[in-house]
């Protein structure tokens, strides 16, 4: 469960402070009578009315005070231990999953300690948010295992003053891995819902340095390129030329290819001293490159 932010939206949590201000110069002024003998404001006693009438409205004033405090003791530790949980779960994903499968780059291995993936999930698929497998997201698509997001992000190797390119944004977690990685993170999703919900996603969360564009990732996005790195996350039936094209000279590019309904490879694409070379990594399985009709 999402908790956000208890009195952190720009509104006040009370009344307004001329209200209380109001409330107090009136309940004095009604406390006091003219002493026409020593020519001075004495208190008097109030009224059964004036009574009521303050305790209505310090009633109203005390009682979203009191369950302001009620929410906050009652939800505070249970966000600590949610977050206390996930953290733990992290840590042992990364342990577990990662490291002992010999992912061993220290960036990609903090990053993956640190993104909270379960925000990058379904609400309703939070509590495997860190198990070993892909879970769906919506549209007939998936966000990978975390193993795969980490050893694809490690094989491009990439670095600080790197501007990475990556086709099939999906919830924006693979590029929340490299956002603090890398310089910038071009990310392009072909399904405008998916799109829009991870650059409101990325946003929300922090991640400055990616930008999501909602178009067809086969064209790549030429007017960043070339880019140091592309991360493919759909399988292509081939290496598409317009990704080769906008790979800069000594860049590396991790693809899946094949046909669903064969046995798809994630494939290395290197470009050095002007030519291009590939090479195979292992079976995978990905959701088909889908493409603008």
């Amino acid at each position: 469960m999402d908790f956000g932010c208890i009195g952190c939206h720009g509104e006040s949590s009370g009344a307004p402070l001329a209200f209380y201000r109001n409330f107090f110069e009136d309940i004095w002024t009604r406390c006091q009578v003219y002493d026409m003998k020593h020519g001075r404001y004495v208190l008097k006693m109030m009224t059964s009315s004036d009574r009521r009438r303050g305790a209505s409205i310090l009633s109203s004033m005390l009682l979203p005070a009191a369950l302001l405090l009620f929410s906050l003791a009652f939800w505070s530790p249970l966000i600590a231990q949610n977050d206390d949980a996930m953290q733990q779960a992290r840590r042992l994903m990364v342990k577990r999953q990662l490291a002992a499968r010999g992912v061993d780059h220290p960036g990609v291995l903090r990053a993956m300690r640190t993104v909270p993936r379960h925000r990058f999930v379904p609400e309703d698929m939070r509590a495997m948010a860190y198990a070993d497998q892909p879970l769906p997201i919506g549209h007939g698509q998936t966000i990978s295992q975390p193993y795969i997001v980490a050893y694809m992000t490690q094989v491009i190797d990439p670095k600080k003053d790197d501007v990475v390119l990556e086709i099939g944004t999906g919830t924006g977690y693979q590029a929340a891995v490299l956002s603090p990685l890398v310089e910038h993170v071009y990310t392009v999703e072909i399904i405008s819902e998916l799109a829009e919900r991870a650059r409101k996603r990325l946003s929300t969360l922090g991640y400055r340095n990616v930008t999501v564009r909602h178009g067809d990732g086969y064209h790549g996005w030429k007017e960043h390129g070339p880019y140091d790195a592309i991360v493919v996350t759909a399988a292509s039936e081939h290496i598409p030329p317009p990704l080769v094209e906008q790979l800069k000279e000594g860049g590396s590019m991790i693809i899946p290819v094949g046909s669903p309904f064969r046995t798809q490879y994630l494939m290395l694409v290197e470009k050095r001293n002007g030519e291009v070379r590939t090479r195979t990594l292992m079976p995978v399985r990905f959701v088909p490159f889908t493409r603008d009709n």
